[in-house]
């Protein structure tokens, strides 16, 4: 009796300690605004209704999904890599970085400011300066004080979320969420989605009689997005986020602006047949984005030569592991693709590969 009573006190505490944990957990939930203004100038870098543009997008896997990880949130065993894995990693993301520091704008997400699972590295700080010349804006997805999975190895403190990098100095920068979470109590330690929005003025090219160098359009700007959807969810998460993300791009371009969405979508496009000679397609865990979105006549860019994204439930094997494309670049009809190309790197720094996209506005007539 005397060895039941204490196995009872002994599970009295360890739940009395569970729930004080989801308390302090609920309490400390980062709940972001619907929108949050990042940044504002009066001062923004202007286009011309002309302009072709450079851009890269790239999820570096907070510097931990290398080619020899596994993550177990995808059916392997391993959190993150040794601390020189992860210097190795950031080293190597910056070496593969630094032939774009002339592009106009890198979009990156996955980019951890002080977490646990990439050792208390400012990868914010550390990318920034290798871009002396760029401006850099931070939309926050993912913060939590203490992250108790996996059991043996917590992930602990996070601290996570996209960076957009622009040559030109934007009139402004907002957060925006992403509707939809997950019920209480996972969602306390999962993400919260958001996309990220540049925007910058833009003058017409065009020269009338009497007129002499650029005018201004009316109110018409440049929109660059840099998102990160949904990736752990039945479906229904990632629905919501596309609808919302619906309604906001046919407004935008109903004012007459130009919008390029750039990021991890966590989907494959529609209309996507894959030619990857040498690497395995997969084909069993397809979501495909629906047809004519948002509007007929919005164009996709994406390589259907090279995956940009691995399964991660083993380490990477060129031969056996199942790849796929989710990241690329939307556009709207009054911008035309010039240059599209998935980097490939191998998956050597992370378990996605960046994508450089050339592009040019189509002048209004």
């Amino acid at each position: 009796m005397k060895t039941l009573k204490i196995l009872l006190y002994l599970l009295a505490a360890a739940a009395g300690v569970f729930i004080l944990f989801l308390l302090y957990s609920t309490l400390d939930d980062y709940q972001p605004e619907k929108q949050e203004a990042v940044y504002r100038s009066d001062q923004p870098g202007v286009f011309t209704d002309s302009v072709q543009l450079s851009m890269l997008i790239w999820n570096i896997g907070y510097c931990g999904l290398d080619r020899s990880m596994d993550f177990f949130y995808d059916g392997g065993k391993q959190m993150r890599p040794s601390e020189e894995g992860v210097n190795n990693n950031l080293k190597g993301v910056l070496e593969t970085l630094m032939p774009y520091r002339s592009y106009d704008f890198v979009l990156i997400q996955e980019l951890d400011r002080k977490s646990k699972r990439s050792y208390r590295i400012n990868m914010q700080e550390v990318i920034g300066a290798s871009f002396p010349e760029h401006h850099h804006f931070f939309g926050k997805n993912y913060d939590v004080t203490f992250v108790p999975i996996p059991l043996k190895e917590p992930m602990g403190k996070v601290e996570s979320g996209l960076l957009t990098l622009s040559r030109a100095n934007p009139a402004s920068v907002v957060r925006y969420s992403f509707p939809g979470n997950y019920a209480w109590p996972v969602k306390l330690f999962m993400l919260d989605r958001c996309f990220l929005v540049n925007r910058y003025p833009v003058v017409t090219s065009r020269i009338g009689p009497g007129s002499s160098g650029t005018t201004p359009q009316e109110n018409k700007e440049l929109v660059v997005i840099n998102t990160h959807n949904s990736a752990y969810d039945d479906g229904s998460l990632r629905k919501q986020q596309m609808e919302y993300l619906k309604q906001f791009l046919l407004d935008e371009y109903g004012k007459g602006n130009y919008v390029i969405v750039g990021g991890d979508w966590n989907q494959t496009p529609y209309g996507l047949k894959p030619e990857l000679p040498g690497h395995l397609f997969d084909t069993i865990n397809l979501t495909y984005v629906e047809k004519d979105y948002p509007d007929p006549g919005w164009p996709w860019a994406f390589d259907p030569g090279k995956p940009t994204n691995r399964r991660v439930n083993t380490p990477y094997d060129r031969g056996t592991t199942l790849t796929t494309v989710i990241d690329y670049y939307l556009l709207s009809p009054n911008i035309e693709v010039k240059h599209i190309q998935t980097v490939d790197v191998g998956f050597t720094y992370s378990d996605h590969q960046p994508v450089e996209l050339g592009i040019g506005l189509i002048p209004a007539k």
